[in-house]
């Protein structure tokens, strides 16, 4: 049957994997993100928006809805010395006050049997240095989706994937050259860092009625960084 998603970005990165996943099912997407950028060439309904400035335009979106993706987020890696409350404030806006935000104007339209995905990240769960602002505003995620799946429960199903790096533009300054590149990826238990579509195949799943018995779960994929010492 086909469904109506709603990705809050998806012009790049894990967004525009599961863009065209989600297209490939049959569902009827709509994006909305500053740029087209690669969405040109798919069959998407594009809607120009800004997370930390702008308004979800409602007009531009169907009565109902089946599933919402919210995929916007940062990585911003410093000392805690080096980071100022600014920065911390920064964070939090994208990663989870834009969150709210959008979450409270789409809620309204999601159908019984509806899902809802959020991004995490391993770093929540398991303390790393450097990580101290992106874990905060993640963490906030994490509990806000735990506690948003218990009150809507059995309508809505809300989860969410925390995932270790991701070759996306946003951990391009990671993984910038070969040496960055092997160091990384010897880091992970299966000797390799994350593809968009290892983490869009797992949203695209939780969208899907697939996945009707999983709620208020928070699922690593992150090449068994978060469990498993192999050093």
């Amino acid at each position: 049957m086909e469904k109506n998603i709603l990705l809050i970005g998806g012009s790049h990165g894990i967004g525009f994997e599961l863009a065209k996943i989600l297209v490939d099912e049959g569902c009827t997407v709509y994006v909305a993100s500053r740029e087209k950028d690669d969405l040109g060439n798919l069959e998407v309904n594009h809607i120009v928006f800004d997370a930390t400035t702008d308004t979800l335009n409602m007009d531009s979106l169907p009565k109902e809805l089946d599933g919402f993706a919210y995929l916007p987020g940062s990585i911003n890696l410093k000392p805690f010395k080096m980071l100022s409350l600014e920065t911390f404030e920064q964070d939090m806006r994208l990663n989870f006050f834009s969150l709210i935000k959008v979450v409270q104007k789409v809620i309204p339209l999601l159908k019984e049997k509806s899902s809802i995905v959020f991004f995490s990240t391993v770093a929540v769960g398991t303390g790393m240095p450097f990580h101290s602002s992106i874990a905060a505003a993640k963490g906030a995620v994490e509990g806000f989706a735990k506690s948003l799946a218990a009150e809507y429960a059995p309508k809505i199903r809300v989860n969410a994937i925390a995932p270790s790096l991701i070759d996306t533009p946003l951990a391009d300054r990671l993984l910038s050259n070969d040496k960055k590149k092997e160091m990384m990826a010897k880091r992970h238990p299966l000797n390799r860092y994350g593809q968009p579509k290892d983490v869009a195949n797992l949203a695209a799943y939780l969208l899907s009625d697939k996945s009707s018995w999983i709620t208020g779960q928070i699922i690593g994929v992150d090449g068994g960084l978060s469990t498993l010492n192999t050093q």
